[in-house]
This record gives C-alpha cells, structure tokens and sequence, in this order.
C-alpha cells in the first residue's frame, strides 16, 4: 500500500513541478429560447505551486524507502 501511495505521490510532484497544474474545459448554456440555443465554453485552471509538487515528490521517496525498509 504505502508503495503504490509513494509512486502515484511521485508521478503528481513530478507532473506538479514540470506544468505547475492543469485545466479543463467546460460548455455551459447560455440562451436557450425555443430555436435559439448558444453555448459557451469556459475553462477551468486547477494550479499546483511548485513547492507543492516538491513536497509530494519528497513525501512520495520518503514512502517507498519506508516501504523497504520493513
């Protein structure tokens, strides 16, 4: 368990410190009168500070050297 936590927290700090986070889109209505229908996309961003990615990076190590250790 604590194997699989220390990777996937290495993989996130990694893509953390190389993007600093990531987006996404969304459509949303906007007018929907009878015929008349208009959308718009909005895009979302979700940041990850660097000293976040950094932290789960070292936590990540931190765990798979536990996990050998015992």
């Amino acid at each position: 368990m604590n194997r699989t936590l220390g990777i996937i927290l290495i993989i996130i700090g990694l893509f953390g410190l190389a993007w600093g986070g990531f987006s996404y889109t969304t459509t949303e209505k906007v007018i929907d009168l009878g015929p008349i229908h208009a959308t718009r996309e909005k895009t979302h961003s979700i940041p990850l500070p660097p000293i976040a990615g950094g932290v789960l990076l070292i936590s990540g190590i931190a765990l798979l050297i536990a996990g050998k250790k015992t």
